[in-house]
């Protein structure tokens, strides 16, 4: 008999499976903190990683803060280029796939003063050093798009934590990547309490299942790089955008992500689409070759994309109601600040 070594299950990961299990039993006892940086349009990688599940953990009964990023545009650039255009895009996406307002606070930065306050106080709780060996911040800076390494990307993991913190956020979807972000705020947390008061809860992380796909170009998916398909593409752009994808000479289709990346990502996000398991996508492709993969994936993710599109343009109609949800959302979200803020300097002793 032959035994099969399994493979070691992280702490993170083991932890994040019974997070799961008592969001099932007792969703109300959360507060998740997410949200986007406002740098360009969210594409397909965006709802599949992460929209699809702010939506899940709303409709399961999770008081859910979306947070527009508008500063953090900053952490990695000189300028903030079309802001207000990618600002609308991302309310419109939002709505789009089923954010809805009624039981999810919308918001961003720039409006919210108290949660940017809150910044001074948790950069005196971490070192320079903590903050230099930061994994995340040292890839940020390595394919920064700045001449010179800001003090804001410097020192972007305290703002997060204020981000998270600031409505008392006790869980927050993250990447495996990310977990490095989430420890600092966790430890700035922990730091406050023990030297203040018990202000604020040190955040869970909850993983995120969702496997990864890649951009048209069978590299990384992102805005910056036009290999993605926007949620607000037409039918048409879609096409057009899978028709270019990366594939290879084997008519043979096949699901295989570490040997065919880009066949493989493609096979996925039909899969995805269609809710089926990849390797069933790819057996009934079979010989249809690029062009047959091409054909499935496209009607695949038009199908699935017609009733966001649908709405999405609905809702582009009335820009006056998109604009007031995030007026709505800023006002809920500047409360809870002010609050907050209020526990921190009564905590503090500062004078106000």
């Amino acid at each position: 008999m032959t035994m099969t070594a399994e493979l070691p299950v992280s702490p993170a990961v083991r932890r994040s499976a019974e997070l799961e299990r008592q969001l099932a039993e007792d969703p109300g006892r959360f507060r998740v903190l997410t949200g986007d940086r406002p740098t360009g349009a969210l594409h397909l990688g965006h709802y599949f990683g992460t929209l699809h599940n702010r939506v899940r953990l709303q409709d399961l009964g999770v008081e859910v803060f979306v947070l527009v990023a508008d500063y953090q545009v900053l952490t990695d650039r000189d300028v903030a280029e079309r802001l207000t255009e990618h600002v609308e895009g991302l309310l419109l996406d939002y709505l789009a796939i089923g954010i809805d307002p009624a039981r999810t606070t919308v918001f961003n930065h720039s409006a919210v003063p108290a949660l940017n306050q809150l910044l001074l106080p948790f950069l005196s709780l971490v070192s320079v050093a903590e903050l230099g060996r930061n994994p995340t911040v040292k890839d940020e800076i390595a394919h920064s798009r700045q001449s010179a390494v800001s003090g804001l990307m410097y020192t972007y993991p305290v703002h997060q934590a204020a981000d998270i913190l600031f409505c008392k956020g006790n869980l927050v979807p993250v990447g495996q990547d990310q977990l490095p972000h989430l420890e600092i705020t966790r430890t700035i947390a922990r730091r406050f309490n023990e030297r203040y008061a018990d202000v604020f809860p040190e955040p869970d992380a909850l993983l995120s299942a969702a496997p990864l796909l890649l951009g048209t170009d069978a590299t990384k998916m992102s805005k910056s790089r036009g290999n993605a398909v926007a949620l607000g593409a037409d039918a048409d752009e879609t096409a057009r955008l899978i028709r270019g994808a990366t594939t290879d000479a084997d008519r043979r289709i096949t699901y295989d992500p570490e040997l065919r990346p880009g066949v493989s990502s493609l096979v996925l996000l039909a899969a995805l689409c269609l809710d089926r398991d990849p390797h069933e996508v790819a057996e009934e492709i079979g010989n249809g070759g690029a062009s047959g993969l091409k054909r499935t994936v496209t009607e695949a993710v038009n199908e699935a994309m017609a009733p966001i599109r649908a709405r999405r343009a609905e809702y582009a109609q009335d820009m006056g109601y998109v604009r007031d949800v995030l007026r709505a959302g800023n006002e809920r979200a500047n409360a809870v600040a002010e609050a907050t803020l209020r526990e921190v300097r009564d905590a503090m002793g500062t004078f106000r």
